[in-house]
């Protein structure tokens, strides 16, 4: 049972979007993630950095709530500008409140073209409901017109328009990884988080991949939150970076900052304490 404060009131400050508040995840008498805060600014590109097993991936589990936290809270402000604790939310409501993820692993409906994957992201905005759509009213066809436009011109913008119609299977890995990406931009999120995206990218890919994450700060005004293995892209674009390590806490701040921290240094870029 999650052990947190009844009491607690859910704030942040007025150029943060997200917070994680002293959030811990234990799996037993496995600590992965161990009294972890940092925040995350409105508008900016935040990367999470650490090696496999510092708990990444379970950080962006429990924002999203796959993982209910063992202690403390996230809270995240809504286009409203109101703020809610996501701790306080279920799984399947997390999009609504305007925070989606991508996955490491491609996650698409092979059998389905492109552009019909894309839509699968409109589905929490759906105004109609199912036996509508399986008896082709009016009202649902008019919908999915719209949110077929919808998904054609994001396809458009993020520069993938001339695969809609291939079936995801026979899609390039590259093009269904944009295609992910345009799927998630179909919710209209305020926060989108990003899973190792230049994973298995070579690197013109890796490099339209950093454009595409600026156009999504840029252009659909979308904060974001990367995991990723890539150094080289972490640095380049990112404003702030958070660095972990066995699920805590270890040094928050500019790239500059980061590549200069001796701890990180020693962590995550390899340098050898002889060599000091």
């Amino acid at each position: 049972m999650k052990k947190t404060n009844e009491n607690y009131v859910p704030t942040l400050k007025d150029d943060e979007i997200l917070r994680l508040d002293h959030l811990s995840m234990h799996f037993g008498g496995l600590k992965a993630v161990d009294d972890l805060s940092f925040e995350i600014k409105e508008g900016e590109i935040f990367g999470l950095i650490g090696p496999n097993g510092a708990g990444k991936t379970t950080v962006f589990n429990c924002i999203t709530q796959f993982y209910n936290p063992t202690l403390g809270h996230v809270p995240f402000r809504l286009k409203d500008g109101s703020v809610t604790d996501l701790t306080n939310h279920k799984v399947h409501d997390i999009i609504g409140l305007g925070l989606v993820r991508t996955f490491q692993n491609v996650e698409m409906v092979k059998e389905l073209s492109i552009i019909d994957n894309v839509m699968v992201g409109a589905h929490p905005h759906f105004r109609t409901g199912v036996l509508q759509h399986m008896l082709r009213t009016p009202k649902a066809r008019k919908e999915e017109r719209e949110f077929r436009k919808k998904a054609e011109e994001i396809l458009e913008r993020i520069g993938i328009a001339e695969f809609r119609d291939f079936p995801a299977k026979s899609a390039p890995y590259g093009v269904q990884k944009k295609a992910e990406m345009a799927r998630a931009l179909m919710a209209n999120p305020r926060l989108i988080i990003l899973d190792e995206p230049a994973a298995g990218l070579n690197d013109k890919e890796t490099a339209e991949l950093a454009q595409i994450i600026y156009n999504l700060r840029d252009e659909f005004k979308c904060t974001v939150l990367l995991v990723e293995h890539d150094m080289g892209l972490v640095m380049s674009i990112c404003d702030r970076i958070c660095a972990i390590s066995f699920g805590q806490f270890l040094a928050c701040g500019k790239p500059a900052e980061i590549q200069n921290n001796k701890q990180v240094q020693e962590a995550y870029l390899g340098v050898n304490k002889e060599e000091e």
